[in-house]
Order: structure tokens, then sequence, then C-alpha cells
């Protein structure tokens, strides 16, 4: 069923301090990655702790339709098996591959498939084909790779698109115009069936997760300074990459909801365990804590190149702070549940250089700007900025919030209901599946007050 064909409303209400041990799902970019270089990989790969949702599936079909054979085990765990077919050798898929929502997976995969010479059919849920794909067509086309997309109101560059893959593709030097970890790897995977050396420079670093696993898959990309400060990335092509085992951290953006949800309940005591510490993944944690939040950061270590800890989070008296617009990068996912956070604040809480948020699953800035003055609190919305000036208390609440096939937004605002004076309501709850499956299920567990279908 499609997203928005069925609203499922869910409700919030105010809960008691929030206790216990859990555990979030799988890391959704490390998953999307891990189909990925599993597929051009040479051998048997296994991977441990993927993400079970919906855009991770919607990956795990494409890949099979680009010609990976994919086992998925029954039962907990996560547990894939992927049988690569090297770089290069990808299929040409005999049906259009549908991306759901997600904006990686299909930025991603147009990367991909632009350096092989198939042509491929991409197509997404109503929220993706509203959202920009010239950001990776433009530079891709400078690889030789076509693309043809609908016209409409919206213009052209978005889903559904046609991608006519290079017949012999041309490397390139890239200087990202907005910081974009999405793009910087469409970049990379296309320059991996490319010869010679593929180039993309980013002014201010992204998040780092495909370089870390180019690396750990055998074909490590270089990676210098250049005299300005920016960061020159190198792939060099039509390298074999060799199968490697992953065990998949669990998501830090996941770990946002419950983490905020303890900070703002009086007496919380609540274990994350083994949670993503990638150094570009950090953001949140680390600007909570300068809010005054008591996060204790437990049993570092390093699984599958990536460093994890668990996490144990109390109850705590926030204070408002200028959050650094260049942490923006970090921590982009996470300002929606940060925003709630600052709401329950003490002082005034300035987040600028958001501007990507205007062009995720949803204009975020808007959406939680609007829902969150609906709920009472006074804010105000800047053109790439939101300043939120809290009393130290929760807000009133008692809003019924439009999610607009968000899940991120959905998952705030059931966060804010957990600490509000009165329920909140989001309107439709049924987009959390695409990257939180358990969302509801470990709230409950920890003693959040969440009720579906609220009569």
């Amino acid at each position: 069923m499609a997203h928005g064909e069925t609203q499922n409303p869910m409700v919030a209400r105010r809960s008691d301090a929030l206790t216990g041990t859990i555990r979030v799902p799988g890391d959704k970019s490390i998953s999307h990655r891990s189909l990925i270089f599993g597929t051009l990989a040479v051998g048997r790969t296994e991977v441990e702790g993927l993400l079970e949702a919906e855009d991770v599936l919607n990956t795990m079909a494409a890949m099979r339709a680009l010609g990976a054979t994919i086992t998925h085990h029954a039962g907990p765990g996560g547990r894939v098996s992927i049988d690569g077919v090297g770089v290069g050798a990808l299929s040409e898929p005999d049906r259009v591959l549908d991306m759901g929502n997600s904006g990686t997976a299909a930025r991603l995969l147009v990367g991909l498939v632009a350096t092989h010479p198939i042509t491929t059919f991409f197509t997404g849920d109503a929220s993706l084909v509203k959202r920009p794909m010239a950001r990776v067509t433009d530079p891709l086309s400078r690889m030789g790779a076509s693309f043809h997309s609908r016209r409409g109101e919206l213009g052209t560059g978005r889903l559904p698109m046609m991608v006519e893959g290079a017949e012999l593709a041309v490397p390139i030097e890239y200087r990202l115009p907005v910081a974009s970890a999405q793009v910087k790897s469409a970049i990379m995977l296309a320059g991996l069936n490319t010869p010679g050396e593929t180039t993309v420079i980013e002014a201010v670093p992204t998040r780092d997760h495909t370089e870390n696993m180019l690396r750990h898959f055998g074909a490590a990309p270089t990676i210098t300074t250049d005299s300005d400060g920016a960061t020159r990335i190198t792939v060099t092509g039509q390298q074999e990459l060799v199968a490697a085992d992953i065990k998949v951290p669990t998501d830090p953006s996941s770990a946002a909801f419950p983490i905020v949800a303890a900070l703002i309940r009086p007496g919380s005591d609540v274990t994350i365990e083994a949670v993503g510490m990638n150094a570009r993944r950090t953001g949140l944690i680390l600007t909570l804590k300068e809010m005054g939040g008591q996060i204790d950061i437990l049993n570092e270590r390093i699984e599958a190149g990536e460093p994890v800890a668990d996490l144990r989070v109390r109850g705590s008296v926030l204070e408002g702070i200028e959050v650094p617009a260049s942490r923006a990068a970090d921590m982009i996912d996470e300002y929606p549940v940060l925003s709630v956070a600052a709401s329950c604040a003490k002082g005034t809480t300035y987040m600028p250089g958001l501007h990507e948020l205007r062009v995720k699953e949803s204009d975020r800035l808007a959406m939680m700007a609007t829902g969150l003055a609906a709920c009472g609190v006074d804010l105000d919305e800047g053109e790439d900025s939101l300043t939120i000036r809290g009393t130290g208390q929760p807000p009133k609440g008692g809003a019924t919030v439009a999610t607009a096939l968000d899940h991120r937004i959905a998952m705030s605002f059931l966060v804010l209901g957990l600490a509000s004076d009165e329920p909140v309501t989001v309107d439709d709850a049924t987009p959390i599946a695409t990257s939180f499956p358990s969302f509801a299920k470990l709230m409950i567990q920890l003693g959040a007050k969440l009720q579906h279908n609220p009569v």
C-alpha cells in the first residue's frame, strides 16, 4: 500500500519517566550502501544488522533487478547474503525501480547505473517525486549519462526518470555546490566504472560512509586537502571490489528520538545500545550535551570500520544555545527532533544553515515551524533558520499535526507529545515504517504513552 492511501493517526500523551534498555534498528545510510557494495563486489558478502524497513527493502529489490543474488534470511538480526556481480557487470532491469520514499537510494542508484551501458527507469512515492534530482544528474551528465524526466509544475529533474548509462564514461573533477553526502556518493559510485580518476571536492565535510565502505571492500579512495581547506576525494575507476562481511551499527538518526524523549522527561534513565558514532553523525549528541543534556558515552568500540558506543541518557534541564551553522551537514536529519528539545529548553535556541531541510521528504523547516507553533511554541522561521524561544517548560501541545508523508516529522511530534501539557496527534504514522518500523513498540517498552488510531 502506498503512503497516504489510508492514514494511520497516532497520539502521544504526557508520559512518566522513561526507563529501560533498547536497541534501535540498523543504520539506514550504511544499510543502503551494504547492498550496493555487496552487489559490486566479487564473491559473497554477509550482512548482519541490516535495517529491515521499507526504504532499504526497496534498495534490496533494486539490486536484485540489477543482477545481484540476495538471500534475506528469516528471523531477527537483519541477516542478508549477497552474491555480487562485480563492477561493470550490472544487468539492465526488466522493470521500473521503485525507490519508495528514499532520496538516498534514488540518488545513489542513479549514480551507480549512470556509467553502465544500460537503460534504467526510476520512480518513487508522492513525496520522492517532488524532490530535486538535478543536483546528481548535472555532474553525471558530464560523465556521459543521459537523463529524461517528466515535465510539469515542478519542472524537469525529478522522478519518474529514465537513465541512459554512458557507453564510454568520462572521469570528472567536481566541486559540490552544496554539502551533500548523497551527491558525493552518487559521483563516487559512478566513478567506480569509469576509466581513470574521478574526484569530488567538498568545502564542508559530509558523511563518509561511502569512503569507509570503499576501504572495507578493498578500493580505498585517495583523500587530500586543498590549499583552501576543501577536501578532495578521488576514486580510481574499474578496480575490483572484494566481498567483505558487514556488521551494520544502529542508526544515530533513529536513536535521536528516544534520546530526546528521555532528556525531556524528568527522572528518565534510558540506555541505547550499539549506536553508530561516526564523527560526522554525532552533531546532535554534541549539541544536546551543550544544552545540558546528560548523555554518557559508554563501551566505545569499532565494528566493520565504524565506531560504535552505548548511550545512557537521563532526564535533564536543557538550556537554549546557538547551534553552529557548520554543524548542519553532520546532523541535518536530526534538526526536527532537536527543535522538539529546544521547545522544552529554557531560553533561545537559534539554528542557522538549514536550507537543506527544505528539500527533504518534506519542507521540514516549514513543517516543524507550523506544527510547533500549533503546539504553542514561540518561534521564528527564517529562510534557512529556525529560532525557538523556550520557557523551560514543555509547550501546551494539543494539536493535530500534518506529517506530509515524512517519517521524521511524525516521530518528532510524537516525542513532543510525551512531554506537552495536552496530547499531540500526528495525522499519519504510516511513513515511520520507512526508517524505524519498531519506533512505537520500543518507545512503549520504555514507558511512552503512544496509541494507534485514536478515537
